[in-house]
């Protein structure tokens, strides 16, 4: 076994990959961009070292400065986790040039596996079923002739990155462009191909497990059909849909497919299940590398995936075969709290924005069955230069009913503040029927989407920051302990009730809402005033953690953090950014930028500009796109017009709600 092994990655895979190697006695070397020095990974770690500046492709994805690394702290091998290099087979044999072992499978099988056609070819000669599509030149064509929908898919990697699934096929060309365009961003190659579009598919995995001994087995299935723009969001095993006879099979298929390619180490191979017949499945890709859900299938198995990515590198054998693999007990399902903001679009859709911010504060769950792979402390700042995924709450139980219960309940006990998540989306997504049920597929996140959103912010939030900014308002006692009664914000009259003091507030993303206080009731909005009052201790808003409210009869218990202007409120997953609202200077900002004026939706940076000042383009044309975290955002045109300005290039670095351009109304005739 080695003695000191460096984790080629960052937050939470790297946190994951450090537990075992502390377990096991090995030495663990943390590697840092800039952007992370303050990070929980490098926290843990026994050992961290510098590799570059926040940008990917001079930190994490920089080969020579990872190797550099390895030697400098004197690493024996190298485990890259996922993401970044880890399926990247030059990456591999460099490793392995470097006289270091890569704790992954071998540069060909990467290399076999990770170019999406030639996987396809290799896995079918074994007998494995593939999807129909098309490939190389005349790809539009092709899938044209294929008919619509078809799904286009980058060739050289996964991760729901650069995969589009094109409906009208009067858009392909455009469509294709992007995907293109996406994929050579994420994977340095914008070869695609194209699939047809199975009608309600199920998205079924199965994880395989190789020696360098010639023996290879699978652990079961993991079910990952809940998913919003191709990326999974909650997994789980077993599967609810598989009967004992499709499991088997779809079993050997994975270990055929591993066979086919010399694997070795821990590696997943994805199927498809089409909706009308649960007894077929098509292989769509295999990934070399372990799997975000990997921690399902390690707590129905009892087994450490990474400890045994670790032995099979240090060239043991497996100690079982498939006879002997241990059988699955109970059910695990997980989900990935991922930093966003879900936002209704205009056809009653959602898009899931990237979100940044510094966590200002963090409680994560804990209780029977429950485990947290998280890459999140206090104080973290989350930017928008990597993947949004924060950390995942897995929950596992006897049964599926006890696992989601578990799970949901976990994710009410999460808690973070200062960035928005999906937290509580994810909590009402488990509560959804048709997960309740097992009968759902990869459509239903984005079917369900817009109903699993709160429709509003709840009446008590509004109350609890208003009652917090009064209390913050008290003055400070002077050096006797006196305070002028004339500036406490009680409302005291000389002869009559109290004043009402007003309080503007907005939640991001919402209207603003008028509550009124005065000593013990508030009125919220067009509300008659109800008794409320902050609980005692809690009354001085300086910062505490938690504070609790009694309003109207109920009391709420709320987790909290202050901010400048404002205050981060939580309960049961969900978080709301409470501040003050100035209806003049809201005004004044609106009439500068105007109903022409198009804004950055998020954080990130612009890599496309497809308009030029004196353009005249159609409403709904899109000018730019903004990409954060690996995602593309195309921001369009208002109406039709002229651009009249463009303020960023291809390449500019943009804050959210900065000016991008400017589009002038056509003239009527």
């Amino acid at each position: 076994m080695f003695d000191s092994v460096l984790v080629a990655n960052r937050g939470e895979i790297a946190v994951r990959v450090i537990r075992t190697l502390r377990r096991l006695g090995i030495t663990s070397v943390a590697v840092y961009s800039d952007a992370d020095a303050g990070a929980r990974h490098v926290a843990e770690a026994d050992r961290a070292v510098r590799i570059g500046p926040a940008q990917a492709a001079r930190s994490y994805l920089s080969a020579p400065a990872l190797l550099d690394a390895a030697e400098r702290a004197g690493a024996e091998a190298v485990h890259p986790g996922y993401g970044f290099l880890a399926e990247n087979a030059a990456f591999a044999r460099a490793v392995t040039g470097a006289g270091l072992t890569f704790i992954g499978p071998p540069a060909e099988a990467i290399e076999t596996m990770g170019d999406k056609i030639r996987a396809k070819e290799t896995v079918g000669a074994a007998g494995v079923p593939v999807v129909p599509g098309a490939h190389g030149d005349g790809l539009a064509a092709a899938a044209r002739a294929m008919g619509g929908p078809v799904l286009l898919k980058p060739s050289a990697g996964g991760g729901g990155k650069g995969m589009r699934l094109v409906r009208d096929l009067a858009r392909l060309d455009e469509e294709i462009a992007a995907a293109r365009r996406e994929a050579r961003a994420a994977f340095g190659d914008d070869t695609l191909l194209a699939e047809r579009w199975i009608d309600r598919p199920r998205h079924i995995e199965i994880q395989v497990l190789a020696d360098g001994h010639g023996t290879v087995v699978h652990l079961g299935e993991r079910e990952c059909s809940l998913q919003r723009r191709h990326q999974k969001i909650v997994e789980e095993a077993p599967s609810p849909l598989l009967d004992p006879a499709t499991r088997a099979a779809m079993g050997e298929a994975a270990v055929r497919a591993a066979r086919a390619c010399g694997y070795r180490g821990a590696g997943t191979v994805e199927f498809i299940v089409p909706g009308g017949d649960r007894s077929s499945f098509w292989f769509m890709e295999m990934n070399t590398r372990l799997q975000v859900e990997h921690p399902v299938t390690e707590l129905i198995t009892g087994l450490d995936l990474v400890e045994w990515q670790l032995r099979v590198a240090a060239g043991e054998p497996l100690p079982f075969g498939q006879g002997s693999v241990p059988a699955a007990a109970g059910h695990a399902v997980e989900a990935r709290i991922c930093a966003e903001t879900a936002q209704e679009t205009a056809d009653g859709g959602v898009a899931f924005l990237p979100s940044a911010g510094e966590v200002l504060l963090l409680r994560e769950p804990v209780g029977e069955g429950v485990r947290v792979d998280s890459g999140l402390a206090e104080g973290t700042e989350v930017g928008t230069a990597y993947d949004p995924m924060l950390a995942k709450v897995v929950a596992h139980g006897p049964d599926r009913a006890t696992a989601l219960r578990r799970l949901r309940a976990a994710l009410a006990r999460t808690t973070v503040l200062g960035v928005d998540t999906n937290t509580g989306f994810l909590r009402r997504l488990l509560a959804h029927p048709a997960v309740e049920s097992g009968d759902f597929d990869t459509g239903l996140v984005d079917a369900a989407a817009a109903g699993l959103l709160p429709r509003s912010v709840p009446a008590e939030v509004y109350v609890a920051a208003a009652l917090l900014r009064q209390a913050g308002s008290r003055p400070v006692p002077d050096a006797d302990g006196w305070v002028d009664p004339f500036d406490v914000p009680s409302g005291w009259r000389l002869g009559g009730e109290p004043a009402w003091t007003v309080h503007r507030l907005r939640a991001a993303g919402r209207e603003p809402v008028t509550v009124r206080v005065r000593p013990g009731e508030v009125a919220c909005g067009d509300e008659e005033p109800r008794p409320a009052r902050l609980l005692a201790g809690e009354e001085r808003g300086r910062g505490e953690a938690f504070v609790r409210l009694e309003h109207a009869g109920a009391t709420h218990t709320f987790a909290h953090a202050a901010v400048p202007g404002g205050h981060w409120l939580g309960r049961d997953g969900d978080a709301w950014h409470i501040a003050g609202y100035d209806p003049v200077a809201a005004a004044g900002a609106g009439a500068a930028a105007g109903a022409d004026t198009l804004t950055a939706p998020m954080p990130g940076t612009v890599t496309v500009v497809k308009a030029a000042v004196g353009d005249v383009v159609r409403a709904g044309q899109g000018l730019l796109v903004v990409e954060a975290m690996k995602m593309e955002h195309v921001i369009s045109a208002p109406h039709d017009g002229t651009v009249t300005e463009l303020k960023v290039t291809a390449g500019s670095t943009v804050a959210i709600d900065q000016v991008l351009a400017q589009v002038s109304p056509k003239e009527p005739r």
